[in-house]
């Protein structure tokens, strides 16, 4: 039987297994799909269960997108960009780097009726999913993007990625078209902002968080009579995306798994 995992630190949120779990059954493999809290300082051995065959695919979350590539062989154009991985997989005996998250979050863009072509979009946070919601604005034709980070320094090492991007200081309001939340504030239900976005108007709040489904973020919006959309389609789709890289197999999405992220 093959084993997947997905790592982070926390990692209690993580819907992950219960949507691979799932097209693991419908396609009838033999594999099992499960998460793991670990510290960086077990990151090298999770790689190397990878290099022997102990594990078969590991995806990444928070806060380990970054600190992981210097375990990996290889790293797809889009990691490299990026700096950014949330799927590794093994081919020709490397150890690779890939990134889903830009496809799953240009995805549940789409899903929307928001076209950022021209727009301005402000984001919250400059962590491991941050230059993949960069990346996939810019190649959304996105006019500008702003970044607020609680800590200035993260966002400067960020911008010398993405020289194009503007920074603003953490609570600095602007207006904005697109405004998405990529920090952890509202993974726990009482966590909120303090500052108030919903003044600076904007079409559309995002929030990568999709557990819990409804953050304080987006309550506001919705509140305010602004369009909120969580993150649960993005999930959806980078999950998708790492499913066939490791089965070589595209699951299909609907309503059925889109009903199992509650």
């Amino acid at each position: 039987m093959k084993k997947y995992l997905v790592i982070g630190n926390p990692i209690e949120h993580s819907l992950s297994p219960l949507i691979h779990n799932f097209w693991i059954k419908k396609h009838n493999l033999d594999a099992k799909y499960e998460k793991k809290k670990l510290e960086s300082d077990n990151i090298k051995d999770i790689i190397n269960d990878l290099r022997d065959n102990r594990i078969s695919g590991i995806n990444v979350t928070v806060p380990f997108k970054n600190i992981i590539i210097s375990h990996l062989d290889e790293l797809s154009d889009i990691a490299k960009e990026t700096q950014s991985v949330n799927t590794i997989f093994k081919k020709n005996n490397k150890v690779i780097g890939e990134n889903t998250d830009v496809f799953g979050f240009s995805e549940s863009i789409r899903q929307t009726n928001f076209n950022p072509k021209n727009k301005k979009a402000l984001i919250l946070g400059a962590g491991g999913v941050s230059p993949s919601i960069i990346l996939a604005l810019k190649k959304m034709n996105i006019s500008e993007i702003i970044l607020s980070n609680r800590t200035r320094q993260k966002a400067e090492i960020l911008k010398n990625s993405f020289p194009f991007i503007k920074l603003i200081d953490w609570g600095q309001t602007i207006k904005f078209d697109l405004i998405v939340n990529a920090t952890s504030i509202g993974l726990k239900n009482n966590e909120e902002f303090k500052t108030d976005y919903t003044k600076q108007g904007g079409q559309l709040f995002y929030d990568v968080i999709y557990n819990p489904l409804h953050t304080n973020f987006l309550k506001s919006a919705k509140k305010s009579g602004i369009a909120a959309e969580n993150g649960k389609n993005m999930f959806i789709y980078q999950a998708m995306k790492a499913f066939k890289i490791w089965h070589d197999i595209e699951p299909e999405i609907n309503d059925e798994v889109r009903d199992l992220i509650k």
